[in-house]
């Protein structure tokens, strides 16, 4: 069988969200079956390359997808000649992209449709082309994929979609995330804080990600607690210049833009807590990441993320700043709790395996080319 996989995401040392979750999903679908094989069809060429295994074979489509007039290019035109060309069998797409024009079956993994909620959260063209196009998307898809419970109910009720053409696949994280030493946290801590704790934030700096609101709540702790920083990872998307800093936060929010993963990995196991308030969330990676550090977390009590952190965390209303800065300082105050949330985190988290994953997702990629 020969499986055609949209790999755009891939970019080194520059992934997010689709990126991080193609690559988690992708090498282990390649290395787990080696009687098939597997296309990686790109936008751009990759420098290093991924080595996926001598199963997987690279394809540069052009031309980047930058834009929404790129993307019609790519998926319509380009792509349906290249499917046909490669005599692919199955076009799996872990952005939810789908080639309305190809013949091919496809299997989209559509992880939320926040932009149907918050059109405003993005560019008027691209609102536009995402609003109008994964309707399109969410038909074309022989079966799909999302990655909570919340966004199956959602992708039905919007879309009209039958509950029995989606499944829900939980997301995971990498390995490399795990509790660290008091001494590991410490040298962190010096070199990123000056020793100081701090509240960590991590996602891309996109409107839903809330973070002006995470700041202002911040400020309001703040004032109270002269040893306690913040620190926001990740990298900049739409609208991130309109962020207002106070003045009296200077120098105690801080911005690391986006981080290798074994920085990450240090600054996550070496937070205080994790504050997570996005006001949308299909699932929320970073929740994940916080549990197998063993970290307390406050969390938004919206969409899908109650589901993923269950009794892990603390909640708040994500719209209601001084509801924020109470959950901030009730974790920053409370070591009991602090301690109970972590503990329970770490189990919570075994639940979560992209190995499991990956598995699931082939037996979906395997009963759609079988026809069921």
């Amino acid at each position: 069988m020969r499986i055609g996989i949209n790999t755009r995401n891939l970019i080194p040392n520059k992934m997010e969200g689709f990126g991080h979750y193609t690559f988690e999903i992708v090498s282990r679908l390649i290395s787990a079956h080696p009687e098939h094989e597997f296309i990686l069809f790109y936008d751009r060429q990759i420098d290093p390359p991924f080595n996926f295994g001598s199963n997987a074979y690279e394809v540069v489509v052009s031309p980047p997808t930058r834009h929404p007039i790129l993307h019609l290019i790519w998926f319509e035109i380009k792509l349906p000649r290249a499917l046909k060309k490669h005599k692919i069998d199955l076009f799996f797409s872990p952005d939810g992209y789908c080639s309305l024009r190809s013949k091919v079956p496809q299997v989209a993994v559509i992880h939320d449709i926040n932009f149907e909620h918050n059109p405003k959260d993005l560019p008027k063209l691209v609102s536009f082309y995402l609003r109008y196009c994964f309707p399109k998307f969410a038909k074309k898809a022989k079966h799909i994929i999302t990655v909570s419970e919340y966004s199956k109910s959602d992708i039905h009720q919007h879309y009209k979609i039958k509950p029995e053409v989606i499944t829900v696949i939980s997301n995971s994280s990498n390995k490399a995330f795990k509790q660290i030493s008091l001494p590991e946290q410490a040298i962190v801590k010096a070199k990123l804080t000056q020793g100081l704790d701090y509240f960590l934030f991590v996602g891309s700096l996109h409107p839903r990600k809330n973070i002006q609101r995470l700041i202002q709540a911040f400020e309001i702790v703040a004032a109270e607690n002269k040893d306690i920083l913040l620190v926001i990872v990740g990298a900049k998307m739409w609208r991130t210049s309109k962020l207002i800093i106070p003045s009296s936060l200077d120098k105690r929010v801080i911005f690391t833009g986006h981080l290798p993963l074994e920085e990450l990995t240090a600054i996550t196991g070496s937070a205080l807590a994790l504050a997570y308030v996005p006001y949308f969330e299909g699932f929320g990676i970073p929740l994940v990441e916080a549990m197998k550090c063993g970290l307390p977390i406050l969390a938004a009590n919206t969409t899908s993320l109650p589901e993923v952190a269950g009794n892990a965390a603390i909640y708040c209303n994500p719209f209601n700043t001084l509801e924020i800065a109470e959950g901030m300082k009730k974790l920053l105050t409370d070591k009991s709790l602090r301690e109970e949330l972590s503990q329970v985190g770490l189990k919570r988290a075994e639940l979560f395996s992209w190995d499991s994953s990956a598995e699931k997702v082939w037996q979906i990629l395997e009963n759609t080319i079988a026809g069921k």
